[in-house]
């Protein structure tokens, strides 16, 4: 955070690597239920079954929906082909769409009676859609749906085949859809569905908000790998030889609360502020006992080190030559212990923009622990929340693996955070305030790449967030300061409206690929351990949105109304509130961020 503003400007983020977003071909009304998805198998949740591969076999990773993908290697004389034989109508209208990654990969028809079609992609680092439409010719009733890579170019694979459209002649019709779906169980990562039997199906397909996860011959499933706190929506199809029928109404339901990490002592929706309380400016000096009972997390920025290097943190006040109003230890000692009496969090903030902390050595990770102990004991204060900027993280050439990390300053800090966490216990409330270029940007860069070149603090926070997750109350990343970030849709956001806030907040909801690498997925936080960070007032830093844009924000991502160009991957309305910087440009601007989150969550 900027002591003139808030944390210093992010750098504009660079290039992309492709994710898909998850879609899904919809099939007919009713009373058109001859339309439907006529291919067997298309999601590869049966092995095999239903398909003839020269060269194929299934795989659980990579996948783009369910349990289970296709993943096929051609050879030099060999393009993998993978094909089925699929019973049609006559002249009638289909579509066929499926999802690839690879090299070279396509999807075709062949028999059709007409024309014979293709689609193909050249290059698909991550799931790319691939889609087609043909007419059968007046005699056709089989037509032979294929996928296949090219010579020797290495395996590629594909998942969530479809072909949709009427119903085969001579195999009868789809069954009817599926009635008295209700929700059975429910547990913080999975909820437990059963329905009524459909006269004539063979299969069930069932759906998670429109993507189909799972094909089951009874008539109850369990969709598991949720996360919690979180709002779900399914759907069951009906499957025959003829086809899937159309879906039926939908359910919702939402996860229980999560175990890991918790969130000790704090409300549904938490509110964070950033308290000026070791300099002044324009924003002018608050003292502790005026701050608003709005604010149930309270940051004292900041704590900062006796150099780079020493890891020897020291908290001090701001002096009365510089602050005329600050009140004295002992009054502040009491502020503190009031607000905790009202159900409030103080934590010591440590770093900020001037505030660079490189724990580059075992000793100076010794001296950190030990210096934020006296901080936190001195003060009696509630927990620690790490502001490291500029150049306090980045990672060594050759460290690519945020789940395995090796630079020391990594290494040290996650050691350092760990070691608190235990001695203090459960009630320790642990934060983190990064920027995003130390956060989302890390879905196209990871440190300095596989070849070099990049910056290296690209992404550095995450290894230590990963590390962190089950000890970590709060992460509010800053979402301003910033340059165009990209966002799961791969298009790139800027600040300045809701988009860039709910397009970053869906990014740490939903999980994605660390540097494009779909083996290398950094995994989704509960929403109870987000909070969004934006600026409190146009003098606070760049990237302020007004009261409006807020309110559309949290109603996109908690209500999945409201929302604008950016389609969200799930509903949280578990989500645990906004962060700002900073209580006392909040009160310089007469209240209006904390008006508008009282207002919103009462």
């Amino acid at each position: 955070m900027d002591r003139a503003r808030r944390p210093r400007s992010v750098l504009a983020a660079l290039t992309a690597a492709l994710l898909a977003v998850p879609g899904v071909t919809a099939l007919s009304s009713a009373a058109r239920a001859a339309d439907a998805d006529v291919a067997v198998n298309g999601g590869f949740e049966s092995g095999l079954t239903g398909w003839t591969c020269t060269a194929g076999t299934t795989v659980d990773a990579p996948v783009h929906s369910g349990r289970s993908a296709l993943q096929a290697t051609p050879a030099g004389s060999d393009n993998a082909q993978c094909s089925q034989t699929v019973t049609v109508q006559p002249d009638a209208q289909y579509t066929l769409s499926g999802y690839v990654r690879g090299s070279y990969v396509y999807l075709g028809a062949n028999g059709t009676g007409t024309t014979d079609v293709s689609a193909w992609t050249q290059s698909a680092p991550d799931w790319q859609k691939l889609s087609t439409t043909f007419r059968t010719g007046p005699a056709t009733t089989k037509v032979t749906i294929y996928t296949h890579g090219w010579y020797g170019t290495g395996a590629y694979q594909a998942d969530d085949i479809t072909l949709v459209g009427p119903g085969g002649s001579g195999t009868g019709q789809p069954p009817a859809a599926p009635s008295g779906l209700k929700a059975t169980s429910v547990t913080s990562s999975s909820v437990g569905l059963s329905w009524s039997a459909v006269t004539g199906a063979t299969s069930y397909a069932v759906y998670r908000d429109g993507t189909r996860v799972q094909t089951v011959t009874g008539t109850s499933a369990t969709v598991t790998g949720l996360a919690a706190s979180t709002a779900y929506s399914f759907q069951v199809a009906a499957a025959n030889a003829a086809g899937e029928s159309a879906k039926s109404a939908a359910v919702t339901a939402t996860t229980g609360p999560g175990t890991g990490g918790g969130s000790p002592g704090l409300p549904a929706h938490a509110l964070v502020g950033y308290l000026h309380a070791s300099f002044a400016n324009g924003a002018g000096y608050t003292r502790l006992a005026d701050v608003s009972d709005s604010w149930d997390v309270i940051d004292l920025a900041f704590g900062e080190p006796t150099s780079v290097t020493s890891g020897d943190i020291r908290f001090n006040r701001c002096p009365v030559t510089e602050c005329p109003g600050v009140e004295s230890d002992a009054d502040f000692k009491a502020a503190i212990k009031a607000k905790q009496a009202a159900g409030k969090k103080v934590l010591i903030s440590i770093g900020g923009q001037n505030g660079q902390v490189q724990l580059t050595t075992t000793a100076a990770r010794d001296a950190f622990v030990s210096s934020v102990s006296k901080i936190i004991d001195t003060w009696g204060l509630d927990g620690l929340d790490i502001d490291f900027e500029g150049h306090s993280l980045s990672l060594n050439t050759n460290d690519t693996d945020f789940r395995n990390p090796t630079t020391p300053v990594i290494v040290n800090l996650i050691s350092a955070l760990k070691t608190l966490k235990a001695k203090y216990g459960p009630t320790f409330v642990l934060t983190m305030a990064p920027e995003t270029f130390f956060v989302q940007n890390g879905y196209q860069y990871y440190g300095t790449g596989k070849w070099g070149g990049q910056d290296p603090r690209c992404g550095a926070y995450l290894p230590v967030i990963h590390a962190l997750r089950d000890d970590l109350t709060l992460l509010h990343v800053q979402d301003y300061n910033s340059g165009p970030i990209m966002g799961l849709d791969n298009q790139y956001h800027s600040m300045g409206g809701a988009d860039f806030h709910i397009a970053m907040t869906d990014m740490l909801l939903t999980g994605f690929p660390v540097a494009g690498d779909p083996d290398n997925v950094f995994p989704p936080l509960r929403p109870d351990q987000v909070a969004i960070g934006m600026p409190a007032s146009t003098n606070a830093g760049n990237g302020y949105v007004s009261p409006a844009e807020v309110t559309r924000t949290l109603d996109c991502l908690t209500k999945k109304a409201n929302c604008g160009s950016y389609a969200t991957h799930g509903t949280w309305p578990a989500l645990r509130g906004l962060m700002t910087w900073s209580v006392n440009w909040d009160r310089f601007a007469n209240g209006e961020f904390r008006k508008t989150f009282d207002g919103y969550f009462g």
